[in-house]
């Protein structure tokens, strides 16, 4: 839209007087005398106001102009000035759209995340509204979804009405189109950007949580965003990897694509979970965010293969049938030992059973399917507020896998077979579980009683005498423990009864 202004100029006029009649009659051939005074007067000056209009912005704006003609500079002065960062953009996306609507737009990916970027009192003003260059709103949260709140820019529509309300205008189907093109724009822009990887790297440091956040939310892209997910792994080193690399790095005969949730880099790699799978030369992934958690729980497959947790029950290792068969062979070897030490933990395991995940760990802690991995639990222990009834209900039992090609293993199953009333077997298995639990990620209800186990074994190596009051101790509290858990198991059957 074009402003004028109404402005008034004065402009000077120059008249000749025309000379008496009796001096234009004389002849020409003679000579003409004129005095000083005579000649100023010939010419008169007379000052006319007049009234023009004047054109205030002969400029268009920057994001109806056609993009080859805009310079970076123009791009980084623009968007300086509507979003108040002192950096420039990381990049930007200038883009019209034609048809049964039409709208132009201009979008901003910024180098910097804000500190406050997932603060719900925040006031979110990143995306203008503008209607045939109008400035209508710049609060519109119809615009765009909250985990793309950081991408800034401009629309102009040329379809929504001047004289609209903000409740009218939230329910406007023609705000739905535009948000539909604004996230399809957004995430071609973030394309663009990975591109080049140095500048990728840096928007996904800082952008990462977002991009996750609209895998757990937004159901239609969950795929375009899932290929610019990036992780670390078991063979990428200090890079990071996509899921598309992930692939085309897979085994001929793998059909799942590995993963393993944790606190940081450092503690999931050294895992129990991942040593078969080393062995194997199989790739797994490294999530140490714990949005990670809530994305996978939404993204269970990518291009046809799914994601597996290995920390879970039902890992799939595509074992040849060899491998199938001796490992049938070491369950019914080991069944006996398995119910005993089911028996001595009790209700702190759903069950104990053969694994074929482990090379180097005599023992390891699994959850169940579709119930809270060890870390989840970590996260939700953390809340401030969570529903600790709720919570509960979604830990889900421990089962607990021994490897039966373990020295710890296979000398505990000999001691058993030879006395099984050994009173050595019952703090034996407890430490073993113990021990599991912490490497498995879980943490110990009663610190304690674990340490007074590991005192008693200190003392052994130190061939101390040790107290018989401090074992009988050690073991009226695990029998307590027990009493005290089967009363929070029944508690929790009458609440869930309540609820029925």
């Amino acid at each position: 839209m074009l402003f004028k202004l109404l402005k008034k100029k004065k402009k000077t006029i120059e008249e000749e007087k025309e000379k008496n009649n009796d001096k234009n009659n004389k002849n020409d051939d003679e000579p003409k005398i004129e005095d000083a005074d005579e000649k100023s007067k010939e010419k008169k000056k007379e000052k006319v106001i007049t009234k023009e209009w004047e054109t205030l912005n002969t400029q268009k704006p920057i994001w109806i102009r056609n993009p080859s003609e805009c310079t970076n500079e123009e791009y980084a002065s623009f968007y300086k000035s509507i979003s108040n960062d002192w950096e420039e953009h990381l990049a930007c996306k200038h883009f019209s759209v034609e048809g049964q609507l039409e709208f132009s737009g201009l979008l901003f990916t910024p180098k910097r995340a804000p500190f406050d970027m997932f603060d719900q009192k925040k006031k979110k003003n990143n995306i203008k509204l503008y209607v045939r260059r109008v400035f209508i709103m710049d609060n519109c949260e119809e615009l765009i979804p909250d985990y793309l709140s950081f991408v800034k820019g401009v629309v102009d529509s040329e379809d929504l009405p001047l004289n609209i309300s903000r409740e009218t205008l939230q329910q406007n189907k023609i705000l739905k189109v535009i948000n539909k093109n604004l996230v399809k724009k957004s995430i071609e822009m973030f394309n663009e950007i990975a591109e080049n990887e140095e500048n990728y790297k840096k928007f996904y440091e800082q952008f990462c949580k977002n991009l996750k956040l609209g895998i757990h939310e937004d159901n239609k892209n969950r795929m375009k965003l899932a290929e610019l997910l990036r992780y670390h792994s078991t063979k990428s080193g200090s890079e990071l990897t996509s899921l598309k690399d992930y692939i085309s790095r897979m085994k001929k005969n793998q059909k799942m694509i590995y993963y393993i949730t944790g606190e940081n880099k450092s503690i999931v790699e050294n895992s129990p979970f991942l040593e078969a799978l080393k062995k194997r030369d199989l790739e797994v992934l490294f999530m140490c965010d714990p949005i990670d958690e809530h994305a996978t729980q939404q993204l269970k497959e990518y291009d046809g293969k799914k994601l597996m947790d290995v920390s879970k029950e039902g890992l799939d290792l595509s074992l040849s049938e060899d491998e199938k068969k001796k490992t049938e062979e070491e369950k019914t070897s080991f069944e006996a030992l398995c119910k005993k030490m089911k028996e001595i933990l009790g209700d702190n395991v759903e069950e104990v059973m053969v694994g074929e995940r482990m090379i180097n760990s005599p023992a390891s802690l699994v959850t169940t399917e579709y119930g809270w991995s060890a870390n989840m639990q970590r996260i939700m222990k953390a809340q401030v507020l969570r529903d600790s009834q709720m919570s509960s209900f979604m830990m889900g039992k421990k089962k607990m896998e021994i490897n039966p090609r373990h020295p710890i293993i296979i000398e505990m199953k000999k001691k058993f077979i030879d006395n099984e009333s050994d009173r050595t077997i019952r703090d034996l298995v407890w430490l073993i579980y113990e021990s599991a639990s912490l490497t498995s990620g879980f943490s110990l209800k009663d610190p304690v009683v674990f340490a007074g186990r590991i005192y008693k074994l200190i003392k052994l190596g130190l061939s101390i005498d040790g107290d018989d009051e401090d074992v009988e101790n050690v073991e009226n509290k695990d029998e307590e423990k027990e009493k005290d858990l089967s009363n929070l198991n029944n508690l929790d059957q009458n609440t869930m009864e309540e609820v029925d």
